[in-house]
């Protein structure tokens, strides 16, 4: 039972029979009023304050202060409500009992970890993608800001009572690998006694020398061979960037044997991925699902949605290729889904991909990408539609560029072999609980700024070591109660919580009332950031409470009831981190 959510319901029925009582409105007008009871921020003024009587007054002509008192004078000796007051412009406030705010702890310390979790009337099946990097390099610090919110945007949905799959679809076919194989292929060479140059279209950075190592002596493929032909190339001067990459890849597939080369592209892909979960597995990022694109062209899926989009009329063929008819479908212009030399584009890919999806029995697909694909969900509901599914099914979160500062100053995030800063090296630099946090404290839609040195500094301006330590200085009441060979009473504590009458006390109590809407509207809006500044929020009034009053003191009643609202703040706050994949220590 979430306490206050009822408690506004209950506002609502009040007010409504008030106004019915006095006939400012007919019964058909007051059910097209809606009545909206918002949690006031000074608590001077209650808990809760409508604004109904002056929306009504502008409607009947009326005094906005007199039509408050005439719905407040029938709003009188409720349940769960200490007092209902009208007040100048035409505020109504309500002031919640004692008993109720004891309520709120109560709940939070019988549910534990399940305080805040939802039910919703029509949970949905999700499908949540995110990251989805090519493997074609490590992830750097943009991948992580996708991950950080993606991950914890799974919990949270699932704690707004959604069934959620977590997966990561790898681009791990076409051209890309071929490159990236290529690329390992002339680094093996070189350790192997040979002088070859990247091509100027290549991929570059340690990380290739790496796998180059661990794959120079695999039995699985015969490189030895090429040296023993000698005559190879790296260039063709005379050619554009692109022609020369695609003849050098055609001549090693020649010299090497299209069987070995693919090998090669295999054994680098799978190194390649192995690492990326590894990275994020130490982010604290777990998928359920990696999705192969290889494997699904392989069981022929890309060439079953091609031929459903042909069976639609909705194809044709101009230039050589195969084009989609998006723009029967919302999208700017058509699409090529199948190139003049035959093989399928990565936006065929990503229609059979999202077909697939909806073919495993999911409600809703949920992307999660980079802003550089602001125009990806015009073309892709697109393609679904003309697979006969509902564009609406297909939601896409797209997740701004990150900038790193240290000493004031904006970090180069590359170097100048183009190696970009990897999520890794931010992660031994700042850790993982800081990353962790810094990347959901703004909004995703909004570029973020990331602070290096305020995310690795031990006071509280950092955010995350401001809520990590209000949760340790909560247990270490606890422990000094046990090293005093005193107990903490729970029963005890929640039959005294009336006791809890200061103003921090309040001010706590509200804050943990307001959770399981925080729960909710964040995930109805996709906003992680309005957890990490809630939890600020709640630290905020442990620190203060904290610093004014005693816990362990000699009023047993008292104390128990105390160490009842802080125990219970301790709840929220570890529930609320482990949503943003933040640890909260006992200990600082």
């Amino acid at each position: 039972m979430e306490c206050h959510n009822i408690v506004k319901k209950e506002i609502q029925k009040l007010i409504c029979q008030s106004i019915e009582a006095a006939k400012l409105v007919t019964p058909d007008e007051l059910s097209d009023i809606q009545i909206e009871i918002s949690r006031t921020k000074n608590p001077d003024y209650g808990q809760f304050s409508c604004n109904i009587a002056l929306r009504l007054s502008k409607k009947l002509g009326l005094n906005a202060l007199d039509l408050a008192h005439q719905i407040t004078d029938n709003i009188k000796n409720q349940e769960g409500l200490e007092k209902v007051e009208a007040v100048p412009p035409g505020f109504i406030n309500f002031f919640l009992s004692e008993d109720m705010k004891a309520e709120v702890v109560k709940q939070v310390l019988q549910q534990g970890a399940k305080y805040g979790s939802q039910t919703t009337q029509e949970p949905k099946n999700i499908i949540l993608e995110f990251v989805s990097s090519n493997p074609t390099g490590p992830l750097h610090v943009g991948h992580g800001r996708q991950a950080a919110y993606g991950d914890s945007l799974a919990k949270l949905l699932r704690k707004a009572g959604h069934q959620v799959y977590t997966e990561y679809y790898v681009n791990d076919s076409g051209r890309q690998m071929n490159i990236l194989a290529l690329s390992v292929l002339i680094k093996i060479l070189n350790l192997k006694g040979a002088s070859l140059t990247l091509p100027r279209i290549s991929y570059q950075g340690s990380y290739l020398e790496q796998i180059a190592k661990e794959i120079q002596n695999s039995t699985e493929v015969n490189i030895d061979n090429l040296l023993e032909q000698g005559g190879l190339r790296d260039s063709y001067p005379s050619c554009s960037a692109d022609e020369e990459i695609d003849k050098l890849i055609a001549d090693f597939q020649h010299q090497l044997g299209i069987e070995n080369f693919d090998r090669l592209t295999d054994s680098v892909s799978s190194l390649m991925v192995t690492s990326i979960k590894k990275d994020l597995e130490q982010f604290g990022v777990v998928y359920n699902n990696w999705f192969s694109e290889r494997e699904m062209i392989k069981k022929g899926l890309v060439q079953k949605s091609i031929q459903q989009l042909n069976d639609n009329n909705l194809t044709y063929k101009k230039g050589g290729a195969l084009w989609l008819k998006t723009t029967n479908f919302g999208d700017d212009k058509d699409r090529v889904v199948i190139r003049e030399d035959g093989r399928s584009t990565y936006f065929a890919s990503d229609i059979a991909y999202h077909f697939d999806k909806r073919f495993r029995g999911f409600d809703l697909l949920l992307d999660v990408l980079g802003s550089d694909h602001h125009g990806y969900l015009a073309r892709l509901g697109a393609g679904l539609a003309a697979m006969n599914e509902p564009q609406e099914s297909l939601e896409i979160s797209l997740v701004q560029f990150v900038s790193l500062f240290k000493e004031n100053k904006k970090v180069q995030m590359s170097t100048r072999s183009g190696e970009f800063i990897t999520l890794s090296e931010l992660c031994e630099e700042v850790g993982k609980d800081a990353a962790r946090f810094f990347y959901v404290s703004r909004s995703h839609d909004q570029h973020l700024d990331f602070n290096l040195d305020l995310a690795k500094s031990k006071n509280n301006e950092n955010p995350v070591y401001y809520i990590q330590y209000a949760h340790a200085r909560i247990h270490r009441v606890l422990e000094e109660l046990k090293n005093n060979g005193l107990t903490f009473d729970k029963q005890s504590g929640i039959d005294n919580l009336v006791k809890l009458s200061t103003q921090h006390e309040t001010e706590i109590i509200t804050k943990l009332s307001d959770y399981p809407s925080v729960i909710k509207q964040s995930a109805k809006k996709k906003s992680v950031h309005s957890l990490a500044n809630y939890l600020v929020e709640l630290a905020q009034h442990v620190h203060s409470y904290y610093n004014a009053h005693r816990f362990i003191v000699d009023n047993l009643e008292l104390r128990n009831a105390r160490l009842a609202l802080i125990t219970a703040a301790s709840f929220v706050i570890n529930d609320g981190l482990s949503i943003l994949g933040v640890s909260a220590p006992k200990k600082m």
